[in-house]
């Protein structure tokens, strides 16, 4: 049985939501073009007229960011999440940094696999491509319950400017407890993760230990005038 959540939305309050603050803008913009360049290139890659699937490890869980005609809980191999892209702009700033998950190479990672709707998917993919970081997407086989399917996943490369190690535990909890941005806090984005992965049946054993660790710094916080 797995373990309740720790983290609340009660905990998370007690950071302030958001903050003016943004840091610099530390990446160029990719050539015009590169976006429908892309999608032109997976859809190419995919099977033909079969679905496009996209494999969804954090935020595309619950803000996927394109209409979703089916979801299934999946799992990959040869990649694991990780907190290891620095972010002083959308849920950290300069004064209080945070780190984004995205998948890096080793070991495994169960999710959820979205299947994008049908109906102008070039439009929609290029859409959401100019939300990830501009990095080619990488093909996965994603086990689920009905099958395998392939699916495209955004993953880091360890050569990318913002990419850093995920700390460990303690200290990351350390950073996912305090970071906030223009977008909102690392503590309301790690609760939506393990909230959604938690309804969906995905218990993933570093989230919930992190959760945790996050929750107990949060408690130390004076409660929000909401109570």
């Amino acid at each position: 049985m797995t373990d309740p959540l720790c983290l609340t939305r009660a905990l998370v309050d007690r950071l302030p939501p958001r903050t003016d603050e943004r840091g610099p803008v530390k990446l160029h913009q990719p050539e015009p073009g590169y976006h429908e360049r892309m999608a032109e290139a997976i859809l190419a890659q995919s099977d033909g007229s079969g679905p496009l699937w996209i494999f969804a490890a954090g935020s595309l869980i619950w803000n996927p960011r394109f209409e979703v005609a089916e979801r299934r809980a999946a799992h990959v191999r040869g990649w694991q999440r990780s907190f290891c892209i620095s972010d002083q702009r959308f849920r950290g700033s300069p004064s209080a940094p945070g780190l984004m998950m995205s998948l890096d190479r080793g070991g495994a990672c169960t999710g959820m696999v979205l299947r994008m709707a049908p109906d102008d998917l070039s439009a929609a993919l290029v859409a959401l491509l100019e939300t990830e970081p501009p990095l080619p997407p990488v093909w996965v086989e994603a086990e689920t319950v009905d099958g395998p399917v392939r699916a495209i996943v955004f993953a880091i490369e360890r050569s990318w400017p913002l990419y850093v190690p995920e700390p460990e535990p303690e200290a990351l909890a350390d950073i996912l407890a305090s970071a906030v941005g223009h977008v909102g806090t690392m503590a309301e984005y790690l609760l939506n993760t393990v909230t959604e992965l938690d309804r969906a049946g995905v218990h993933d054993a570093h989230l919930w230990h992190l959760q945790a660790l996050v929750a107990a710094r949060l408690a130390q916080l004076p409660p929000s005038d909401g109570g």
